[in-house]
Protein backbone atom coordinates (compact mmCIF):
# COMPACT_ATOMS: atom_id res chain seq x y z
CA UNK A 1 0.00 0.00 0.00
CA UNK A 2 2.79 2.39 0.50
CA UNK A 3 4.02 2.00 -2.75
CA UNK A 4 0.86 3.26 -4.04
CA UNK A 5 0.86 6.42 -2.47
CA UNK A 6 1.24 8.31 -4.95
CA UNK A 7 -2.14 6.97 -6.64
CA UNK A 8 -3.75 8.57 -3.42
CA UNK A 9 -1.82 11.77 -4.27
CA UNK A 10 -3.19 12.40 -7.57
CA UNK A 11 -7.01 11.55 -6.36
CA UNK A 12 -6.72 14.18 -4.23
CA UNK A 13 -4.96 16.80 -6.03
CA UNK A 14 -7.49 16.03 -8.74
CA UNK A 15 -10.46 16.23 -6.44
CA UNK A 16 -8.95 19.74 -4.85
CA UNK A 17 -8.96 21.32 -8.53
CA UNK A 18 -12.02 20.39 -9.71
CA UNK A 19 -13.20 21.81 -6.64
CA UNK A 20 -11.48 24.27 -6.04
CA UNK A 21 -11.34 25.19 -9.96
CA UNK A 22 -14.84 26.14 -10.04
CA UNK A 23 -15.05 28.35 -6.76
CA UNK A 24 -11.60 30.13 -6.80
CA UNK A 25 -12.03 33.90 -8.47
CA UNK A 26 -10.93 34.47 -11.66
CA UNK A 27 -9.76 37.75 -12.92
CA UNK A 28 -12.41 39.33 -14.85
CA UNK A 29 -11.11 39.51 -17.95
CA UNK A 30 -12.35 39.00 -21.89
CA UNK A 31 -12.89 35.45 -21.26
CA UNK A 32 -14.41 35.46 -18.54
CA UNK A 33 -15.36 32.15 -16.25
CA UNK A 34 -14.54 30.24 -19.38
CA UNK A 35 -11.18 30.90 -17.72
CA UNK A 36 -11.49 27.82 -15.09
CA UNK A 37 -11.28 25.51 -18.36
CA UNK A 38 -7.86 26.26 -17.90
CA UNK A 39 -7.99 23.67 -14.79
CA UNK A 40 -9.02 20.77 -16.86
CA UNK A 41 -7.81 21.69 -20.89
CA UNK A 42 -4.01 22.45 -19.98
CA UNK A 43 -4.13 19.62 -17.21
CA UNK A 44 -5.11 16.74 -19.91
CA UNK A 45 -2.24 18.16 -22.03
CA UNK A 46 0.50 18.18 -19.46
CA UNK A 47 -0.58 15.22 -19.12
CA UNK A 48 -0.35 13.96 -22.71
CA UNK A 49 3.14 15.51 -22.31
CA UNK A 50 4.10 13.00 -20.14
CA UNK A 51 2.93 10.06 -21.55
CA UNK A 52 4.68 10.95 -24.73
CA UNK A 53 7.55 11.46 -23.22
CA UNK A 54 7.68 8.16 -21.38
CA UNK A 55 7.09 6.47 -24.45
CA UNK A 56 9.60 8.51 -26.49
CA UNK A 57 12.09 7.16 -23.46
CA UNK A 58 11.28 3.85 -23.49
CA UNK A 59 11.04 3.22 -26.48
CA UNK A 60 14.74 4.38 -26.65
CA UNK A 61 15.27 1.54 -23.73
CA UNK A 62 13.95 -0.88 -25.87
CA UNK A 63 15.90 0.03 -28.87
CA UNK A 64 19.30 -0.49 -26.41
CA UNK A 65 18.19 -3.99 -25.15
CA UNK A 66 15.16 -5.50 -26.86
CA UNK A 67 13.07 -5.88 -23.80
CA UNK A 68 9.53 -6.55 -24.45
CA UNK A 69 8.32 -5.01 -21.53
CA UNK A 70 9.66 -2.04 -22.21
CA UNK A 71 8.45 -1.66 -25.64
CA UNK A 72 4.26 -2.19 -23.65
CA UNK A 73 5.04 0.67 -21.58
CA UNK A 74 6.12 2.45 -24.57
CA UNK A 75 2.73 1.86 -26.29
CA UNK A 76 0.67 2.21 -23.51
CA UNK A 77 2.22 5.46 -22.87
CA UNK A 78 1.21 6.75 -26.44
CA UNK A 79 -2.36 5.36 -26.01
CA UNK A 80 -2.73 7.41 -22.57
CA UNK A 81 -1.43 10.45 -24.03
CA UNK A 82 -3.84 9.96 -26.93
CA UNK A 83 -6.74 9.66 -24.98
CA UNK A 84 -5.58 12.97 -23.04
CA UNK A 85 -4.58 14.86 -26.04
CA UNK A 86 -8.26 13.76 -27.56
CA UNK A 87 -9.67 15.04 -24.29
CA UNK A 88 -8.04 18.12 -24.81
CA UNK A 89 -9.02 19.06 -27.75
CA UNK A 90 -12.50 18.46 -26.71
CA UNK A 91 -12.26 20.55 -24.33
CA UNK A 92 -10.11 22.97 -26.02
CA UNK A 93 -13.08 23.23 -28.59
CA UNK A 94 -15.58 23.72 -26.20
CA UNK A 95 -13.41 27.05 -24.72
CA UNK A 96 -12.64 28.40 -28.45
CA UNK A 97 -16.44 28.47 -28.76
CA UNK A 98 -16.95 30.74 -26.14
CA UNK A 99 -13.72 32.77 -26.79
CA UNK A 100 -13.57 32.79 -30.48
CA UNK A 101 -16.98 31.76 -31.48
CA UNK A 102 -15.92 28.99 -33.23
CA UNK A 103 -14.96 25.26 -31.84
CA UNK A 104 -12.07 25.62 -34.40
CA UNK A 105 -10.09 28.82 -35.91
CA UNK A 106 -7.32 28.89 -38.29
CA UNK A 107 -4.00 29.18 -35.70
CA UNK A 108 -0.68 27.72 -36.59
CA UNK A 109 -0.53 25.60 -32.80
CA UNK A 110 -3.98 24.61 -33.19
CA UNK A 111 -2.92 23.08 -36.59
CA UNK A 112 0.12 21.96 -35.55
CA UNK A 113 -1.48 20.10 -32.72
CA UNK A 114 -4.09 18.04 -34.91
CA UNK A 115 -1.07 17.32 -37.21
CA UNK A 116 0.93 15.86 -34.18
CA UNK A 117 -2.08 13.97 -33.19
CA UNK A 118 -2.29 12.21 -36.36
CA UNK A 119 0.86 11.79 -36.21
CA UNK A 120 0.50 9.36 -33.68
CA UNK A 121 -2.67 7.75 -34.41
CA UNK A 122 -0.42 6.67 -37.17
CA UNK A 123 2.18 4.86 -34.67
CA UNK A 124 -1.01 2.83 -33.46
CA UNK A 125 -2.23 2.10 -37.40
CA UNK A 126 1.58 1.21 -37.83
CA UNK A 127 2.18 -1.40 -35.06
CA UNK A 128 -1.54 -2.93 -35.83
CA UNK A 129 -0.44 -3.54 -39.60
CA UNK A 130 2.58 -6.24 -38.48
CA UNK A 131 2.17 -9.07 -37.44
CA UNK A 132 5.36 -10.08 -35.94
CA UNK A 133 5.63 -9.03 -32.53
CA UNK A 134 9.35 -8.37 -32.84
CA UNK A 135 9.37 -6.86 -35.88
CA UNK A 136 6.19 -4.85 -34.66
CA UNK A 137 8.10 -3.63 -31.62
CA UNK A 138 11.76 -2.39 -33.11
CA UNK A 139 9.83 -0.62 -36.15
CA UNK A 140 7.31 1.10 -33.73
CA UNK A 141 10.13 2.25 -31.59
CA UNK A 142 11.74 3.38 -34.37
CA UNK A 143 8.69 5.52 -35.30
CA UNK A 144 7.85 6.29 -32.32
CA UNK A 145 10.99 8.38 -31.40
CA UNK A 146 10.41 9.81 -34.68
CA UNK A 147 7.29 11.03 -33.94
CA UNK A 148 7.79 12.26 -30.85
CA UNK A 149 10.44 14.79 -32.54
CA UNK A 150 7.60 15.43 -35.37
CA UNK A 151 5.07 16.22 -32.67
CA UNK A 152 7.62 19.09 -30.53
CA UNK A 153 8.64 20.33 -34.55
CA UNK A 154 4.48 20.70 -35.31
CA UNK A 155 3.25 21.73 -31.61
CA UNK A 156 6.16 23.90 -30.34
CA UNK A 157 8.69 24.72 -33.27
CA UNK A 158 6.40 25.50 -36.06
CA UNK A 159 3.60 27.71 -34.89
CA UNK A 160 7.00 30.10 -33.31
CA UNK A 161 8.21 30.38 -37.19
CA UNK A 162 4.64 30.68 -38.65
CA UNK A 163 4.19 34.30 -36.42
CA UNK A 164 2.03 35.47 -33.96
CA UNK A 165 -0.69 32.92 -32.64
CA UNK A 166 -4.36 33.81 -31.15
CA UNK A 167 -3.76 30.63 -28.66
CA UNK A 168 -3.36 30.27 -25.80
CA UNK A 169 -5.54 33.56 -25.53
CA UNK A 170 -4.18 37.00 -27.79
CA UNK A 171 -4.69 39.77 -25.53
CA UNK A 172 -5.32 38.03 -22.44
CA UNK A 173 -1.74 36.97 -21.06
CA UNK A 174 -4.00 35.94 -17.40
CA UNK A 175 -4.38 32.69 -19.31
CA UNK A 176 -0.47 31.71 -19.39
CA UNK A 177 0.83 29.95 -16.68
CA UNK A 178 3.23 32.18 -15.42
CA UNK A 179 0.73 35.16 -15.63
CA UNK A 180 -1.47 33.77 -13.74
CA UNK A 181 -3.46 35.34 -10.59
CA UNK A 182 -1.89 33.79 -7.25
CA UNK A 183 -5.41 32.53 -6.67
CA UNK A 184 -5.54 30.51 -9.55
CA UNK A 185 -1.77 29.12 -9.09
CA UNK A 186 -2.67 27.61 -6.09
CA UNK A 187 -5.39 25.46 -7.72
CA UNK A 188 -3.58 25.24 -11.25
CA UNK A 189 0.38 24.00 -10.47
CA UNK A 190 -1.28 21.05 -7.83
CA UNK A 191 -4.07 20.24 -10.47
CA UNK A 192 -1.18 19.87 -13.15
CA UNK A 193 0.79 17.10 -11.26
CA UNK A 194 -2.88 15.32 -10.80
CA UNK A 195 -2.97 15.27 -14.19
CA UNK A 196 -0.15 13.90 -15.08
CA UNK A 197 0.13 11.49 -12.24
CA UNK A 198 -3.47 10.44 -13.22
CA UNK A 199 -1.77 9.59 -16.83
CA UNK A 200 0.82 7.32 -14.88
CA UNK A 201 -1.74 5.34 -12.71
CA UNK A 202 -3.97 4.67 -16.04
CA UNK A 203 -0.77 3.88 -17.71
CA UNK A 204 0.38 1.02 -15.32
CA UNK A 205 -3.28 -0.27 -14.98
CA UNK A 206 -2.98 -0.91 -18.62
CA UNK A 207 0.84 -2.10 -18.96
CA UNK A 208 -0.35 -4.75 -16.28
CA UNK A 209 -3.41 -5.50 -18.67
CA UNK A 210 -1.86 -5.63 -21.47
CA UNK A 211 1.06 -8.19 -20.05
CA UNK A 212 -1.97 -10.66 -18.36
CA UNK A 213 -2.43 -10.86 -21.90
CA UNK A 214 0.45 -11.60 -23.41
CA UNK A 215 1.64 -13.53 -19.83
CA UNK A 216 4.67 -12.02 -19.85
CA UNK A 217 6.28 -11.90 -16.55
CA UNK A 218 8.11 -8.95 -15.01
Amino acid sequence: MQKDWWKYLSGVLLLYGIIFGFIVDVPDTMIQQTMRNLFFHVGMWFGMFAMLITGFIYSLRYLRKFNESEDIIAVEAVNVGLMFGFLGIFTGMIWANFTWGAPWVKDPKLNGAAVGMFIYLAYMILRGSIDDVHKRAKVGAVYNIFAFFLWIVFVLVLPKLAGESIHPGKDSPPVMPMNLDPSMRIVFYPAMVGWILLGFWIMNVRIRIRKLRLKIED
